[in-house]
């Protein structure tokens, strides 16, 4: 059990008969009434964000997340299959279940794949930048540079994305995985 006042950044928790992890914390202490812990939290088997009032010092179950490291092999009809590096098992995840992370995946990528008690797959972790390349965009036009334009890129895995102008087709750029923007190029 971990009481409220402990929660951290990332945290996993069993709570209402899901789990989840925790985005978002932060303790008020009110000047009339006991304080409590207004938590951002997402459910790990569906993908939702809900928004959850604590008492503080309530206590919560933990949950015991263990994380693989594994290679993503290909997409075969609705399922994605994943290759244990160290055991070369092989384990099939389906796509509805990891439809933000297909934006980023790539034959040959490691990732981390996280279970719940050792036999219920919950999804993949993705590093929070990651460096693709950009397989269409139109070319720069001399003088179109009238403030910070963007113009859109398609990158290996499919996934668009808006991109300075003096970007080219068949640059590596460095991608935010969590809001799908460009970082900078790849050096």
């Amino acid at each position: 059990m971990i009481s409220t006042n402990d929660f951290k950044t990332g945290q996993t928790i069993l709570y209402e008969g899901n789990i989840y992890s925790v985005i978002e914390f932060l303790h008020v202490k009110p000047g009339k009434g006991g304080a409590f812990v207004r938590t951002k939290l997402r459910n790990l088997r569906s993908g939702s964000i809900t928004d959850v009032t604590f008492n503080a010092g309530t206590k919560v179950e933990r949950a015991q997340i263990d994380k693989t490291m594994m290679q993503y092999l290909y997409a075969d009809g609705d399922k994605c299959v994943f290759m244990n590096t160290e055991s070369y098992e092989q384990i099939e995840i389906p796509k509805y279940q990891i439809e933000r992370e297909l934006n980023y995946l790539y034959e040959g990528l490691s990732v981390e794949v996280m279970f719940y008690n050792a036999s219920e797959i919950l999804g993949v972790l993705l590093p929070d930048k990651m460096t693709l390349e950009i397989v269409e965009t139109m070319p720069a036009v001399k003088g179109d540079t009238k403030g910070n334009a963007l113009k859109d890129a398609i990158l290996q895995t499919g996934l668009m994305v808006k991109v300075p102008m003096f970007i080219e087709q068949g640059e590596k750029i460095i991608v935010n995985t969590n809001d799908a923007s460009y970082v900078s190029r790849d050096k």
